[in-house]
């Protein structure tokens, strides 16, 4: 596992983007997974900046809410449109989100396994983690083996979204997500997380015991995993690093955090 550590949210949106930006240089037919939510946006932002030819690109989001109407602009679909496939130039055909408002939600969820299985799976898998160290949407409980399915939302949850909607009371009870077993099988992962307010969960995913109590957990069992994240985020892992210089971390019950600098 690398980990970055930078200034602030646009420093790690900009080192996001270079690990993305080099994937689709090498690979210009690559399969992405897209996250929405705060920290992946700046991401977005400044990929964009590359200019890069992505028409034959595909990507694949993670989750999206059960019951909204297509269209309605808090869907992660919408999201998706406006602040990926708009801003990067993707063919509109190539970049896939989960079927929220789908009439059999539970078909939507094990169609869209299906989709990824069918493209090769996923090159790298760009993430955000959740205050309750959720991961897209798995809460947790979630098994760490489970695959895209439709899953309830955890209050926490909820009301952490609730200032995209213009009441609590709007936010969906139930999402479509893509399980931790399908995110396990990325060839790599990307974890960018800004905020002091992550760095406990962080902290926690990271070097305590892998636990479905806390989802984020299983990215100690993949085996090319890079996390980049802000001063505040990382407080609690030990030496800050600079951008371009990564810093093993130590995984695992009792792991005192960042190892030396490799």
């Amino acid at each position: 596992m690398e980990f970055f550590t930078v200034q602030d949210a646009a420093a790690a949106g900009a080192v996001g983007a270079g690990f993305l930006a080099a994937v689709i240089r090498s690979n210009p037919d690559a399969v992405l997974g897209v996250a929405t939510g705060g920290s992946p946006l700046p991401v977005y932002r400044s990929l964009a900046g590359y200019g890069l030819e992505m028409s034959r690109i595909r990507c694949f989001a993670l989750d999206e809410y059960v019951g909204l109407p297509a269209g309605h602009p808090e869907s992660y679909a919408e999201v998706v449109r406006r602040e990926v496939t708009g801003r990067l130039g993707l063919d509109p055909a190539n970049v896939f989100v989960p079927d929220g408002s789908a009439a059999e939600p539970e078909r939507a969820a094990s169609d869209y396994e299906a989709a990824i299985a069918a493209c090769g799976g996923i090159d790298i898998q760009l993430l955000g983690i959740g205050h309750n160290g959720h991961l897209a949407f798995n809460e947790p409980g979630s098994a760490l083996d489970s695959r895209t399915r439709v899953e309830v939302l955890a209050e926490r949850t909820r009301q952490a979204n609730a200032r995209y909607f213009d009441s609590p009371r709007d936010v969906p009870e139930r999402c479509i997500t893509q399980g931790l077993g399908t995110i396990l099988e990325a060839r790599q992962l990307l974890l960018v997380v800004h905020g002091a307010d992550k760095a406990q969960i962080l902290h926690r995913a990271l070097t305590g015991p892998v636990s479905a109590d806390c989802p984020a957990s299983v990215l100690q069992h993949h085996p090319h995993v890079t996390v980049i994240a802000d001063e505040g985020a990382a407080a609690l892992m030990g030496r800050v690093t600079t951008p371009g210089t990564a810093v093993p971390v130590a995984v695992g019950a009792g792991a005192a955090g960042a190892g030396a600098t490799g």
